[in-house]
């Protein structure tokens, strides 16, 4: 599986940007998929994540309320809308693919070391 990460780009803060993350090579409609972010000088983070079937999605303390996962099965995509954004946002942002698709608890997709597929990343930064 290879994934593509786009969408990223410079924006002021209080505004949003949409990251879609395109899969290639096999469909992840059985892959629980998650956002990760690693800003300058830090340890990589979780973001956010959704099962399989979209019906269970999680998110970080720091984005819950301003960030949304969505996928799209039949386009093989996941995305991430980021609202309010804020200048600690800043960061690359990073999807993956979990292959054990059943198994969606918060403990096992928050965990980074369990993803089976990386994307490149996108860097977004947000301006003050």
């Amino acid at each position: 599986v290879q994934l593509q990460a786009s969408g990223g780009g410079l924006v002021q803060a209080g505004g949003s940007l949409r990251l879609s993350c395109v899969a290639s090579g096999r469909t992840i409609s059985s892959y629980a998929m998650g956002w990760f972010r690693q800003a300058p000088g830090k340890e990589r983070e979780f973001v956010a994540a959704i099962s399989w079937s979209g019906g269970a999605t999680y998110y970080a303390d720091s984005v819950k309320g301003r960030f949304t996962i969505s996928r799209d099965n039949a386009k093989n995509t996941v995305y991430l809308q980021m609202n309010s954004l804020k200048p600690e946002d800043t960061a690359v942002y990073y999807c993956a693919a979990d292959a054990l698709g059943s198994d969606s608890r918060y403990s096992r997709l928050r965990s980074e070391e369990l993803y089976d597929y990386w994307g490149q990343g996108t860097l977004v930064t947000v301006s003050s």
